[in-house]
Parts: C-alpha cells; structure tokens; sequence
C-alpha cells in the first residue's frame, strides 16, 4: 500500500502556487483601470438609447449586472444606487428603446475586436426557469440545469467562438405552438403581431440569414436538437454553410466507404449496399488503428488529447435518407464518447473537424458563465419585449466581460 508523506506544508505555501496567486493578485489601480474601461464601453451603447433617463438608467443597470449583488434584478439595482426602484424597472421591462439597434451595435463591436474568417458561429437554447405560468412563452419542459421537466422559458442564442476568445452575437424568446395562437396571453404579455410560431431550428436558420453576411466565420455549431433535424441540415447545405452537429448515439449511419456486402450465391440483386446501423454500433466496430490521437487544447498538465475517428456517411432520420455527411466520432480521455455530423463544401480533414467541435464548448461556457456573473438569469419581468431588453443588456455586461478577459490575458496570461 502506498503511504502519503505528511511534510506539514500547506498546498497554498507550494512555490508554484504562491506564484499563481501572485499573478492573480488584483490591485486597487487595475480595478480603476477596469471601472474606466467600463465607462468608455457604456459610453459607445448610449446613442441607442435616446432620452436622457434611458442612458442614465442603461449605465444603472449595466453596472449592477457588473457588480457583486446576489441577485440582479431591479430592485437591488436601484437600492445599490440610491435610486427609485419604479423607473429602473420600467426601463428594463417596458421601456421605449430599440434593443434591436443596440444589439446591432454589439455585434459591430464584437467584429471590431474579435473578427475571425475561421471563427464559428454557435446556437445554444438555454432554459430559464420559472415559478409562475404568466411570463411571456412559459411552458413545461426539459431543464437540464434542475435535471426534470419544469415550467420554463426557452431562449434561444447565437455565440461567437474564435482562436482569441468568445463573445455573445444575439438572442430570441422561442414562443411555444400554444402560446403563439393564444390571442389573449399574447395580448397580456405583449408579444408582438409579426412574432409567429417557429421551430427552434427555424429560428435559428433566420438568426443565420440575419448575420452571416456581416460576421465573419467559417462554421456553425449546434447540440443535437439541431443535429437530429434533416431540414436544418439541408437549410445549410444551401446556404453552403459548413458545420459540425451533434447527433445523437443511436442515428441510423451507413457508411460509405465500407465494402458492400458479397452477393449470395444465386442471388440477382445488381445493387447491394451497406446496411444501416447506429452510429454506437459502428464506432464500437472499428478497429483501433483506424483511431487517431487529436489534441484539442492545453492542459494544466500538457496538451489534452482525444480519440477521432471520421467516415464518410449517408443518414436515415424517420426513413427519410439523407445525402453524403461526415460522421465523426470523439473519445475523451474520460471515456466519453460523442456523435457528430460534419459537412462543408470543401474537403475537410479530421484535424480540422475536431477543432471546429471545440469551439461549441466555448459558447456553453460563455453562456453559463453570463448567467453566474452578468445577471443573465436574473430577470423578474413578463413581457416578450422585457425579455429581450433584459437579455440585451445582460449581453452588453457580459461582452465587456469578454472584452476585460482578453486585456487581462494579454497582461497576465496565467
């Protein structure tokens, strides 16, 4: 049995550990520096808010969603200024300011700093939950952060993943069937008449069509809500829209670059083909030379490494076939295995498939942090315009957070 030497020293008195935590000192001066950087940023958002009191009340709110309130909802905001509750609510969830413009803004700004030819675009739905049935699109459904169905709202997002960093491009209320033709719920939540009822994969094709030619980027990413949906693939295939799609284990595959099976004997059959098979049942097949060691991104300890193994494929969804893919398979260090389907109108190569993959990480990453340190799960109104004003500006505090990132990697890479 090994047997542990007790050497009395703390793993915070470790000479590498107290040179990790010197280098991630903050001192009085770099949180000045931080608060005018913020006032610079702010200042660039504030033409889109026209009347004086919506800019006074942008730079509240903004601030607040910064700040180290537990909660970040109007009311701490206000109290934290020393400011009347009613009109900061008003603003955030009622308010007469385009929240279409500023996010254009945002995105212009995002370009600016982190414009990428190579970068990816990424959606992510993301479910917030809620106590009440009244708030704008609330329905039961899967959420993955309580583990069950519960009462939520489901939003739908579109991030931008680059070799420098990340950064969120936009945001929309997805609008359930029922609540679509529900007159009066529309009405009382104020959902606006050109808002129709759209599958989620729908809404993100116009995301696409929106942004695309303005954003520079080589791929689109998305979970397998998205993978699984044939006419989401097809939307871009036309759009010639390269991607890498999650799917899940037991997709029907038939490989392509397999050898067809021998004609039985006496048989007349002209045109036998490989059969399908799930895409778990494919991969626990191959051999293990056909696996190759891909490093994906570096470690504490060295580079991490995973497992790839790509084929040429064909789908079946519900019988419907679908045209040549890629299908390509990861193993993590862990044993985790995941399925995912790749198309581009070049010729990719595994290396570059895999690295394409990771840039979704990015963006579940940048979006789980949004909701831990710029409010974006800290919202209290109902309506679909106070929604999306809230996302709005929890996107603009969470970008200056992309933004402080990159400066402070710049001068402390540790």
């Amino acid at each position: 049995m090994d047997t542990i030497q007790v050497t009395g020293t703390s793993l915070l008195e470790h000479p590498q550990a107290l040179a990790l935590l010197a280098d991630a000192r903050v001192t009085v001066r770099q949180v000045e520096e931080s608060a005018r950087r913020l006032v610079g940023f702010v200042q660039r958002y504030l033409p889109w808010f026209y009347r004086k009191e919506q800019r006074g009340n942008a730079r509240i709110v903004i601030q607040g969603l910064l700040s180290g309130l537990e909660r970040k909802t109007a009311e701490p905001i206000a109290r934290q200024r020393g400011v009347p509750r009613k009109p900061v609510q008003f603003f955030v969830g009622a308010g007469k300011w385009d929240d279409e413009a500023v996010m254009g803004e945002l995105r212009k700004h995002v370009v600016e700093v982190m414009g990428d030819p190579a970068a990816a675009l990424v959606f992510d739905p993301s479910t917030f939950p809620k106590k009440g049935t009244h708030s704008c699109g609330v329905a039961r459904t899967w959420c993955g952060r309580l583990g069950k169905k519960e009462n939520c709202q489901v939003g739908l997002f579109l991030g931008y993943a680059t070799k420098r960093g990340q950064a969120p491009l936009d945001r929309r209320l997805y609008l359930p069937k029922d609540w679509a033709r529900d007159h009066k719920r529309r009405a009382a939540c104020h959902v606006p008449k050109s808002v129709k009822f759209q599958e989620r994969w729908r809404m993100a094709l116009d995301m696409l069509d929106a942004h695309r030619q303005s954003i520079p980027h080589r791929w689109v990413l998305a979970d397998d809500e998205f993978g699984r949906t044939q006419r989401f693939r097809l939307g871009l295939r036309k759009r010639k829209e390269a991607y890498v799609l999650d799917v899940p284990c037991s997709t029907q595959v038939r490989d392509l670059e397999a050898r067809r099976p021998p004609r039985r004997p006496g048989s007349k059959s002209r045109h036998l083909v490989v059969p399908f098979r799930r895409a778990e049942d494919w991969a626990s097949a191959q051999p293990p030379g056909r696996w190759h060691a891909i490093p994906v991104k570096q470690g504490e300890k060295g580079p991490i490494v995973v497992q790839a193994i790509m084929t040429r494929v064909q789908t079946r969804f519900d019988s419907r076939l679908g045209p040549q893919e890629w299908l390509l398979v990861l193993r993590t260090p862990e044993g985790e295995i995941s399925y995912h389907l790749v198309w581009a109108p070049w010729e990719v190569t595994l290396e570059e498939a895999v690295q394409a993959h990771g840039r979704r990480h990015q963006i579940e990453q940048l979006f789980e942090y949004g909701k831990g340190e710029a409010g974006l799960d800290h919202y209290e109104v109902r309506s679909y315009v106070g929604w999306h004003h809230h996302m709005t500006l929890s996107l603009l505090a969470l970008w200056f957070l992309c933004q402080e990132r990159l400066v402070q990697e710049k001068k402390r890479p540790r």
